[in-house]
């Protein structure tokens, strides 16, 4: 093969749209099945099994639009209704009865008779364009900023606001690399205490993420150096192995502590025995 010298222009010029169908034999069956709904001005779950009978994966998918919710979401509210074990059609043939109630308890008969009741306005169809798109990036934004504002409260509660260094870059142990953090006391240069703050969930925070993210933070810290952890979304329960591996980090010291909202007072008890004892 000739050797070729490129160029940016080269190929910025050569660029074309990948083009690509979000449109999937699943979402025709599922579009299929939405048109074939009968329009009612209650919806029970005699309904609701009806669609589940007849075709369980693709009715599944349906009611979870009526819901607006994900499928980690989904089937976390089902698993904390149910209980443990699986939420497919096994479950649902063993156990109608149950599965459906548990449907009702999410809400399911009054969206869809919300939805389906609606009065279409043209501008529903461009709102449902705008939520899709930014709509989805804002809501992964505004979960990862309210867990960060949430631990900065906490922080500031604690610290005097020139001894904490927001989303900053802090100095390697070796001085000539550095890695960012969310918080770094009392200084970024020289940090005594850091804590990253992880929303799954959030835009950018994949579970792989995390744990790369906080890999490279455990790589570049000094070893006394506390490393603390505030992470919460249910869904971590959908992918325990990720999880278990942050906590054998901390089960080796790496990280000092791992939080969630629910241990606010831990973090803040916690946070002020680390004041005392590096004399902040």
């Amino acid at each position: 093969m000739k050797r070729h010298r490129q160029t940016f222009e080269e190929i910025e010029s050569s660029l074309m749209p990948v083009e690509a169908s979000w449109l999937d034999k699943h979402a025709e069956e599922v579009i299929k099945l939405l048109r074939k709904i009968p329009r009612r001005k209650v919806y029970t779950s005699e309904e609701i099994g009806k669609l589940l009978d007849k075709d369980f994966d693709t009715a599944v998918t349906t009611l979870r639009l009526f819901l607006d919710i994900s499928k980690d979401e989904f089937t976390q509210g089902m698993r904390d209704l149910l209980g443990k074990g699986g939420m497919g059609v096994t479950r649902y043939q063993k156990d109608r009865g149950t599965f459906l109630s548990a449907l009702n308890s999410l809400g399911l008969p009054e969206a869809m008779t919300t939805a389906i009741n609606h009065r279409m306005h043209w501008s529903d169809v461009l709102v449902e364009r705008l939520k899709g798109g930014r709509g989805s990036a804002i809501k992964g934004q505004t979960r990862g900023r309210g867990m960060e504002d949430f631990v900065e409260a906490i922080v500031r509660n604690v610290f005097q606001e020139a001894q904490v260094a927001v989303r900053c870059r802090f100095e390697g142990a070796n001085g000539q690399s550095d890695e960012k953090a969310d918080f770094a006391i009392p200084t970024a240069k020289d940090p005594s205490i850091l804590i990253e703050v992880k929303a799954y969930g959030a835009t950018g925070s994949k579970q792989t993420d995390v744990l790369g993210d906080i890999a490279r933070i455990v790589d570049q810290k000094r070893h006394d150096t506390v490393l603390l952890l505030v992470t919460d979304g249910i869904t971590w329960k959908q992918r325990p192995s990720d999880l278990r591996k942050l906590i054998l980090l901390q089960n080796e010291g790496k990280i000092a502590r791992i939080y969630t909202k629910s241990m606010e007072k831990e973090l803040h008890a916690d946070l002020l025995t680390l004041r005392a004892e590096n004399g902040l």
